[in-house]
Order: structure tokens, then C-alpha cells, then sequence
């Protein structure tokens, strides 16, 4: 069974790790907080000090981490991954960065003879901790084949999209759906509340035609109860839709929409409801409308 290592403990990280640990793969751990490395070592597995230390024991590295500086800096900064590469490791970043940074990390590998995927995940923290993260992959195909275990014990599904870059593509396309999804779900519901109309209710009248989506079947429950915690927080979504209009720009494409929903979750994040769920959007139009949707938040 493949050897696997696991950089960046967080929200989606942590659980990421449990689920391997839970499949039986000898899982590798390190991150800056070192309280989540010592709970999962008392959980079974191995704590690592560096990067370069997860790397020598791995056959496979998978890192998870904020922004595309952070991924760059653990892979080839002081006691990075590359320090600890040796034949047959594979690099697999589970992150949401730049593509040109993936293709970036790719060609220094490969000067090391390290394949990498870039292989970022659509779930949020209840995907990775219920094991049916979606994962959008770019690199190398035999890599590919070769991580297919890790994606049966973590994840419900997996594509080869093509070559390095092309996995981060395609999660810069998922994040201009989940974005316009989060805003018009918090338009309705705000509409509705401000019309007098029990907005989940509503909810539950459109679910079954033509809107019906993702965000209506997952989010407006835990909405109805108050819960706004995350989930996937709406700061990590504002850092996601800057990458998706770089981008846009990058290649030429018109994205109006997704300039109007990086500007609400900007102000959302002004406003500061940053680590609140991205489904919280409608905060912003709760201000304005002065109106509450739902209870107060538990």
C-alpha cells in the first residue's frame, strides 16, 4: 500500500488524513500548528517536522495548504519537499492556487525526476470529512493511475482533465458556479423573507425544477437551524474567485458574473464574515434588505 504524506492540517486537510489513516495507508503528517499533528499521531499516525522529513517517507506527497505562495514556499522553499525527493515520489497538491504556479512546481520537479498532479477537491469540509470530495486533476496520467487508491478512500469521484494546470482550470470553473449559486440562493432567500414569505419554503416549492442545484439540496438546512458556520469559509471563497478572474484575465475570457459575486463577498468579508460559510453571502443582502433569514446563528 502506498506511503502517503499530508501537508496542511486544516478544515479539509485534517479530515483528508483520517480517512487515509482510516483505509490503512501509512500516513506522514506535518504542519505549522503542531496540535493537529499530535492528534493525529495519536490517531495512528507519523509526525513529521518538515517538509523534506514527510517527502523521505512518502511515496506520495499531497499538500493542502491556502494560497499558491504557501504551496511554492513548502515545496521549494528551506526543508521543502524537493529536499526530500527521492525515485518513485509523486507530488499531489490538493490546494486551490494558480495554474501557472502548478505548472511552475511541475517543471521544478521534473528537474528532480517528481511527477506532480495538481489535483484540487470540490466538497467542502463535509466532503472530506464523509469521504465524497470530487477531485479535478492535471500532470502526469501514470501518476494519476497510481494515486487512484488515495482517491477511492477520500473522495466519490475523480477526472483526468489533462496536463499540469489543467486540474486548477477546472477548479476555477467550479468556483464561477459555486459563487453564482451562493449569491442567487442568498438573493431568494433574502427576496423571499422581505415579500413575507417563509423563504425556506420557497426553498422547498423550487428545489425540484429547473433550479434545483447543489447549494438548494445542502445549504439552506443548515441555513434554516442558523448555522452559519463553515463548511468552506467565505474568505477562502473571495482568495478563489481572485484566482479565477487573474485567470480570466490571463487568457482573455469575460467573466462578468464572477466580477459581480467577488465584489459581494468582498463586502462580505468587509463587513467581517470572512470565516462564516460561503452560503452566509446573503449577510450582504440581509444588510441592506434589513431583514434576518432564518434564526440567529448557533
Amino acid at each position: 500500500m502506498l506511503r502517503v504524506g499530508y501537508i496542511g492540517l486544516g478544515l479539509m486537510g485534517a479530515p483528508i488524513a483520517r480517512n487515509l489513516l482510516r483505509a490503512g495507508f501509512r500516513v506522514v503528517v506535518h504542519n505549522r500548528s503542531r496540535a493537529i499533528v499530535e492528534a493525529l499521531a495519536a490517531e495512528g499516525a507519523v509526525p513529521a517536522c518538515s517538509p523534506a522529513e514527510v517527502a523521505r517517507q512518502a511515496d506520495v506527497v499531497c499538500t493542502n495548504l491556502p494560497d499558491s505562495t504557501d504551496v511554492a514556499q513548502v515545496v521549494l522553499g528551506a526543508d521543502g519537499v524537493i529536499e526530500g525527493a527521492h525515485a518513485n515520489l509523486i507530488f499531489m497538491d490538493n490546494s486551490t492556487i494558480k495554474p501557472e504556479t502548478a505548472r511552475m512546481l511541475a517543471q521544478a520537479l521534473a528537474l528532480h525526476g517528481v511527477p506532480a498532479l495538481d489535483a484540487p477537491v470540490s466538497g467542502g469540509q463535509i466532503g472530506a470529512q464523509q469521504g465524497t470530495l470530487v477531485y479535478m486533476v492535471g500532470g502526469d496520467y501514470q501518476a494519476f493511475q497510481k494515486v487512484i487508491p488515495i482517491f477511492q478512500a477520500t473522495g466519490k469521484a475523480w477526472t483526468y482533465v489533462g496536463a499540469s494546470g489543467a486540474g486548477q482550470i477546472a477548479k476555477a470553473c467550479n468556483q464561477i458556479m459555486v459563487a453564482a449559486q451562493m449569491v442567487a440562493m442568498g438573493e431568494l432567500l433574502v427576496l423571499a423573507q422581505k415579500a413575507g414569505v417563509d423563504p425556506f419554503k420557497v426553498v422547498e416549492a423550487i428545489r425540484g425544477g429547473a433550479a434545483q442545484c447543489w447549494t438548494l439540496d445542502n445549504k439552506p438546512q443548515r441555513l434554516a437551524q442558523g448555522i452559519r458556520t463553515p463548511g468552506f469559509k467565505a474568505r477562502m471563497q473571495l482568495k478563489d474567485l481572485k484566482i479565477v478572474l487573474e485567470t480570466g484575465e490571463t487568457y482573455g475570457a469575460p467573466l462578468p458574473l464572477t466580477e459581480i459575486a467577488t465584489e459581494i463577498f468582498r463586502q462580505m468579508v468587509e463587513q467581517g464574515g470572512g470565516d462564516l460559510d460561503n452560503s452566509a453571502v446573503l449577510s450582504v443582502f440581509e444588510q441592506i434588505a434589513g431583514v434576518r433569514v432564518g434564526p440567529s446563528d448557533t
